[in-house]
C-alpha cells in the first residue's frame, strides 16, 4: 500500500496527454517552495491512489489536487487551486476562481475535451529525469 505524503499536495494527471506533461513541468518549474507531488493517474499508484479516494475513472477527464488533510478538487477548482500556491505571475490565474463555476468548468471540459486533437498524447506515461524523480509517486 502506498504511503502518500502528509505534507505534500498531490496532483494526479493524465499520464499520456501532452498538453498535462506540460502542465506538470511547468508546475515544477514554478513550485519552488516545493508543495506539490505528481503521480499519473493511469500508473499503479495513480490507479491506487484513485480507489482509495474512491474516485474511480470517471474523472479521468480531470486533473485532480489531493490536500493532505483529504480535500479533493477537480477540473478548474483543482487548477485555481495548484495557480494560487505557485510563484510569480501564474499565482494571478487564480483570481479567475471568482469567476461562475459552470463557467470555469466549460472552458475546462472543452480544453480537455480537445487535448488530443490539439496536442496529442504519448504511447506510455511520463517517465521522469533524475533532476525531478522526488516529484512523483
Amino acid at each position: 500500500m502506498l504511503k502518500l505524503p502528509q505534507d505534500k499536495k498531490i496532483i494526479l494527471f493524465d499520464g499520456v496527454c501532452n498538453l498535462c506533461e506540460s502542465s506538470v513541468q511547468f508546475i515544477i518549474k514554478h513550485d519552488t517552495k516545493d508543495i506539490f507531488r505528481f503521480v499519473s493517474q493511469q500508473s499503479e499508484n495513480g490507479i491506487e491512489i484513485l480507489e482509495r479516494l474512491s474516485i474511480g475513472n470517471s474523472n479521468l477527464e480531470s486533473i485532480i489536487l489531493y490536500e493532505p488533510d483529504g480535500t479533493f478538487y477537480f477540473k478548474s477548482e483543482a487548477g485555481f487551486k495548484i495557480a494560487q500556491n505557485l510563484d510569480g505571475f501564474v499565482s494571478l490565474i487564480s483570481i479567475c476562481r471568482f469567476l461562475p463555476k459552470f463557467l470555469t468548468d466549460a472552458v475546462y471540459n472543452f480544453i480537455a475535451k480537445n487535448r488530443y486533437k490539439w496536442l496529442g498524447k504519448k504511447e506510455h506515461c511520463l517517465i521522469p529525469t533524475e533532476s525531478i524523480k522526488n516529484k512523483f509517486l
